[in-house]
């Protein structure tokens, strides 16, 4: 009945621009054709949280948690080692890792509390800086952080199901690629259908991470107390098989920063709790939490790392396709077969939470006018945000790479002081889907790709922080930090970015030149106002079949 009636399917008439500027925070901005009831321009929500997303405290701290330890600990040992150049180095840099990474989680507890609204970065920057800023932000997570991060967990997913299958080389090309699709197609149709579906599966699989990480430092200190601990002994650990130059310390940053990512995660969901003044990110003191959390993950890193040098040299880490199955195939003779099962559930599980919050960010945006309003809106029985679902699993950005398939097959003296070879394909084009990516990238070369977008996101967000310190200083702030911590968070933001572009200036270059590419399509998409006739009704008859195709309508305001 909804789909037949004209009325309901949101004609996109001319917006009532007073009513725009009354009920849209977008500093002024036209929205980016979002449209109410009877034509009107809304807030496009206003939700009650249980029509959108009932998701219980529980469920939210246990997907929070699992959204850092996720597949990275199982991707990024091989690139920090890579670029540190010994494996004393190597730990460091995963101990100052995690120290970064708590000074941007209280940040971003302060920034969460003050302005309690999902959306996470997104909704900040636009806050404090602006519509422009925000959708840039927007544009950069959407075309690139969200896809290129499924992209890589996914590749990884099935490098870890097919090495049992394949143990004597590297798993074939195009098996690896069908099953990261098919694993990305069916967690879509998941999230889609239930969003207790969704968290249920967060949890189950959760387990398997949890059983991996376990095992691996279980072992490991089983093979210190047997005095296996070659590699790790002061005369080894720093012993450089390559002098690492200020930009290859910046790029075993940016690996190792891949593995953190997630400590963010709540942010997005912000108006999805009760009072999150009082329960961002979990019902008790915020600063505990992360005081707390953050550490246990840093532990957990750096003795797995320290579990993986027991059993392996620096040269057979390096040359690993699967660490955690090497370490498996070393130690746990017939049990060996656990840890490429472990490592498949928490990639699994790791790629079902990058879904279920880069689907609320892209709704977010389309409630802020900053994307197509079909994506602000939510299936009609199982009230899903079904059309940002599909766009998360559907955009990457238009400039991939490639490296041949035996990167890491060279003798390791023949590799120290050089950057592996790299080929870079730009193509033309806006954007190509995720499941394209997979066709053309490699694992590694995506992750310094992504890294280095999170990274400039992280740094503009809590720049955000001490700007509304300068022009809201009386606003109420329920958690308050020292204004020494974003400061030494961004000193060391600016060194990473710097040199990072400068040892990797056509990765990280391509990845700003994307970015720059959004502010043409913010002045055409939401600050141009009177668009032709023409255009509005081609959006209108888009919009209507993409809601005849999803069976999707606005969330229940008021």
């Amino acid at each position: 009945k909804i789909l037949s009636q004209d009325t309901e399917i949101q004609r996109a008439q001319k917006p009532d621009v007073g009513q725009f500027e009354e009920c849209h925070a977008v500093f002024g901005f036209h929205p980016f054709f979002v449209y109410g009831q009877n034509g009107k321009v809304t807030q496009g929500i206003g939700v009650k949280t249980e029509s959108l997303l009932k998701v219980e405290h529980l469920h939210l701290l246990f997907a929070a948690k699992s959204n850092i330890i996720g597949s990275g600990i199982f991707i990024s040992p091989k690139g920090v080692l890579e670029h540190a150049g010994s494996v004393g180095l190597a730990l460091i840099v995963w101990v100052l890792g995690g120290g970064v990474a708590a000074l941007g989680s209280l940040c971003y507890a302060e920034l969460g509390v003050t302005i309690p609204r999902s959306g996470g970065d997104y909704s900040y920057v636009t806050e404090i800086f602006g519509g422009l800023a925000g959708f840039l932000l927007l544009w950069s997570a959407v075309l690139i952080m969200y896809p290129t991060s499924l992209a890589v967990i996914a590749l990884t997913f099935s490098n870890y199901v097919l090495q049992p299958v394949f143990p004597n080389c590297i798993p074939p090309y195009n098996a690896s690629r069908i099953l990261s699709m098919v694993c990305l197609l069916l967690l879509t149709w998941v999230n889609s259908s239930s969003v207790r579906w969704a968290t249920r599966i967060q949890d189950i699989f959760t387990a398997g991470k949890l059983l991996a990480l376990t095992l691996i430092i279980i072992v490991g200190f089983m093979q210190i107390f047997k005095g296996n601990y070659k590699e790790l002994a002061p005369s080894n650990a720093f012993r450089f098989w390559m002098t690492p130059s200020v930009g290859h310390l910046a790029l075993a940053f940016l690996q190792g920063s891949f593995a953190f990512s997630g400590w963010n995660f709540l942010n997005y969901v912000t108006e999805e709790l009760v009072d999150p003044r009082r329960q961002v990110p979990i019902p008790m003191n915020l600063p505990r939490a992360i005081f707390i959390s953050i550490p246990l993950v840093t532990f957990v890193y750096t003795f797995t790392n320290i579990a993986y040098f027991t059993a392996m040299s620096p040269q057979e880490l390096l040359s690993s396709n699967a660490v955690a199955v090497t370490f498996g195939e070393k130690l746990l003779g017939y049990f060996s077969w656990v840890m490429p099962v472990s490592v498949a559930l928490s990639t699994f599980g790791g790629i079902n939470g990058y879904l279920f919050t880069s689907s609320r960010l892209c709704f977010s945006g389309a409630r802020e006018g900053h994307l197509p309003s079909l994506l602000a809106m939510i299936h009609v029985k199982n009230c899903t945000p079904i059309p940002a679902l599909l766009i998360c699993v559907s955009y990457h950005p238009c400039s991939v790479t490639m490296e041949p398939a035996c990167r890491n097959t060279k003798p390791l003296e023949k590799r120290a002081g050089k950057t592996p070879e790299r080929w870079f394909y730009p193509r033309r084009g806006a954007c190509l889907a995720t499941l394209i990516i997979m066709l053309v990238g490699d694992t590694y070369t995506l992750i310094n790709y992504v890294s280095f977008i999170n990274y400039l996101c992280y740094g503009v967000t809590i720049m955000g922080l001490i700007v509304l310190r300068w022009k809201k200083p009386k606003i109420f702030r329920p958690i308050k930090v020292n204004l020494l911590i974003p400061i030494t968070y961004l000193a060391f933001w600016a060194f990473l970015l710097v040199f990072s572009l400068y040892s990797e200036p056509v990765v990280c270059g391509v990845g700003l030149i994307i970015i720059l590419t959004g502010v043409p399509v913010f002045f055409l998409g939401v600050y141009w106002r009177n668009k032709p006739k023409c255009v509005n009704r081609l959006i209108e008859s888009m919009t209507c079949w993409g809601q005849k195709l999803c069976f999707v309508v606005y969330p229940q305001c008021g």
